[in-house]
């Protein structure tokens, strides 16, 4: 790992008299799995809000890429590079899996369906063929997506967010709702994604932080209780007082 693709200094956000954020900072080196762990309500949502410019924070800065993003509106931030899968689905329910995958690289490119050269479409063709097979779901191409089990739904999402050809990919508990063989299959998958691009990710199942995370910072009531290695996480006495007890 070379230099921080994300710093993000100060972070802070309330919404009425609930301080969401308080005074959180954050280093991201390229090529890391860095997870947000946190019991509900502890400002995870937030803070990734806060990253992408889904939310504007009352006080800090966000560095991507060395570049100041704070506040910066996320359709900008994507065309930097930084792309997020959500907790809830955002495909195009009645579109095919290609449909959907072809809409987010053509987008990604700049390609206009009317006045580009149709080398330039073939090039998002193939881009969408090329993540169909990474995500695997080349085999459900032509099928519709809400006719998808949630799994292959939320690996579509997965799709979607690596056709923009992401440097930063920001994932929002990616294995929520999934059985344990999805989950197994998600991790790998993951993993496997993590070769290619930087990783910034929510997830409440502590089996798979554990497995994959290559440093863990832990929120509690909006501010870092702690963050370090995935050992020295599950071993800190205040995270387990407050998160892990009964979760390893």
């Amino acid at each position: 790992m070379t230099g921080l693709i994300l710093k993000a200094e100060g972070l802070d956000r309330s919404f009425g008299g609930i301080h969401a954020v308080k005074d959180v900072s954050l280093e991201v080196p390229q090529g890391a799995l860095h997870a947000i762990i946190g019991p509900n309500g502890s400002g995870k949502t937030t803070l990734f809000n806060l990253i992408t410019g889904h939310t504007k924070p009352g006080k800090g800065r966000v560095e991507f890429d060395g570049h100041d993003i704070t506040g910066m509106p996320f359709a900008k931030v994507a065309r930097r590079g930084l792309a997020k899968s959500y907790q809830i689905t955002t495909v195009f329910p009645l579109l095919t899996v290609f449909e959907n995958v072809r809409i987010a690289a053509q987008a990604a490119s700049h390609a206009n369906v009317f006045w580009r050269p149709a080398d330039s479409i073939k090039a998002v063709t193939r881009r969408t063929d090329e993540v169909l097979e990474k995500i695997g779901l080349t085999a459900d191409r032509d099928a519709i997506a809400s006719n998808l089990s949630h799994g292959d739904q939320r690996r579509l999402d997965l799709a979607i967010a690596l056709a923009t050809e992401p440097r930063l990919l920001l994932l929002d508990e990616p294995t929520a709702g999934m059985s344990p063989s999805e989950t197994a299959s998600t991790v790998e998958l993951v993993r496997e994604l993590n070769r290619e691009v930087t990783i910034l990710m929510i997830e409440h199942k502590m089996d798979v932080i554990l497995s994959i995370a290559s440093a863990i910072t832990v929120l509690h009531q909006g501010e870092k209780l702690f963050e370090g290695a995935p050992d020295e996480v599950k071993s800190h006495p205040k995270v387990q007082e407050v998160y892990l007890t009964g979760s390893l």
